[in-house]
């Protein structure tokens, strides 16, 4: 066929050649045969299921099921590290450990969806296979992950509201533990009502005292005693242990400025809308790897997986442990997560024989799936766990922390940016 279609190309120009000179013939004769050798090729590459000279049906089928055990203990590790971890002090949610493991992992979740999910959006939806309009007349990738963000926005902010508002209702039901969270009645927490000028509040401070910050309610815990004025905003800044019944109940005079008491209700969001754009994104890379028969193209993404399985679990784990949720809550979640990408190999497997990579309808579901999940993972990796972190009151306030969190939070970027080398 191909040398029939380079033949039906250059017969109009012996048929209505006009006096050109051999040399242009020559010219002519070698731009079409480039020409219809591409269209040609690109033909058979789009009606092929898989064109790949490393194909090996029996050892991709081995290597899947390697992928389906490295990818689910990695993730299942991952995830259960913070929520084993957080009767342990190394690794409680409010420990400096936990902090930088979760910046590092920040990094992971933000690389996969600008470097990895979005990359993989524009290739399939600039894919030659596709028909020019309209995928090739507007940026879809980019369109798509702004909606999923914009979207997440919204479920975010809502869902916020739905829980605070739930908490309100059922706050007055010590026994309620429907969010896990322990209450204490003998806790009493005073607002700042002397001393304090209104040039020095703290960013988002309302009159009465209380602090919004992103959805979560906290109020400024102080006691009245005669500091100078001169002191900075972070001195005497340290947490209020709720377990402890004697607290700060006596008259002695520190001041604690920028003390935050968390509602849950936000860890509550975070942690569902997170998984939610994990799981999403794990099903579609699952199903890649799965459908490929490729040994050569399966042995880098088992390490790749299993790398940013496993991180992403851990910022999931630490979601979810700082949630509060009940044991059973907690469990469901983890399992959820490192089940995803599993089946999803499995489900590929499953259909690869019949499964054609290079059809419309593949790479379109492919490329709007992959930039959906990319804008969710953007947005929750930029808001929900670097601002929500590196914006904190104590993170300002300890340089140290400041310095080890940033150089994780690089690390981990540039090392699953630079795994799109291999997969």
């Amino acid at each position: 066929m191909f040398f029939i279609d380079v033949l039906w190309s250059l017969f109009p120009l012996y048929i209505f050649r006009s006096a050109r000179d051999s040399l242009s013939e020559t010219e002519s004769i070698l731009q079409v045969v480039p020409e219809t050798m591409a269209a040609s090729s690109s033909t058979i590459l789009c009606n092929a299921s898989e064109s790949d000279l490393c194909r090996d049906d029996s050892a991709a089928f081995l290597l899947k099921l390697v992928a389906i055990a490295s990818i689910l203990l990695a993730g299942a590790a991952g995830v259960a590290i913070p929520l084993i971890g957080r009767n342990r002090r190394f690794l409680q949610t409010d420990s400096s450990l936990f902090v930088t493991a979760k910046a590092f992992a920040a990094g992971v979740i933000l690389a996969t969806g600008f470097v990895h999910m979005l990359a993989g959006g524009t290739e399939a939806l600039n894919n030659p296979c596709l028909p020019e309009f309209p995928w090739s007349k507007f940026p879809f990738p980019g369109f798509f992950a702004m909606v999923a963000a914009l979207i997440t926005l919204l479920v975010d902010f809502m869902g916020t509201q739905y829980y605070e508002r739930k908490q309100e209702r059922e706050g007055a039901d010590p026994s309620d533990e429907q969010l896990g969270l322990e209450q204490s009645p003998g806790i009493v927490v005073p607002v700042v009502a002397e001393g304090v000028d209104d040039d020095d509040k703290v960013f988002g401070e309302e009159d009465s005292g209380g602090i919004h910050i992103v959805g979560i309610h906290a109020h400024a815990a102080h006691h009245t005693h005669s500091h100078p004025q001169g002191h900075g905003s972070c001195d005497g800044h340290q947490k209020i242990d709720i377990g402890h019944g004697h607290g700060h109940g006596h008259g002695h005079g520190h001041a604690h400025g920028g003390l935050e008491l968390g509602s849950g209700a936000r860890h509550v969001v975070v942690s569902q809308v997170l998984e939610l754009g994990i799981v999403s994104h794990s099903i579609i890379i699952g199903i890649s790897l799965g459908v490929s028969q490729s040994p050569c193209t399966i042995r880098p993404l088992i390490a790749a997986l299993s790398f940013h399985q496993f991180f992403e679990g851990f910022a999931l784990g630490g979601c979810i442990s700082q949630a509060q949720f009940r044991n059973k809550s907690a469990t469901i979640m983890a399992c959820f997560f490192a089940l995803t990408t599993p089946i999803g190999i499995g489900i590929g497997t499953a259909v690869a024989s019949s499964f054609n990579s290079h059809s419309v309808g593949a790479l379109v579901t492919e490329g709007i799936l992959d930039s959906l999940s990319a804008g969710i993972l953007v947005y929750m990796a930029l808001v929900d766990l670097i601002a929500a972190d590196f914006l904190s009151k104590r993170m300002s306030c300890n340089f140290r922390l400041q310095i080890v969190s940033y150089m994780m939070l690089f690390l981990g970027a540039g090392l699953m940016s630079s795994l799109a080398i291999w997969a």
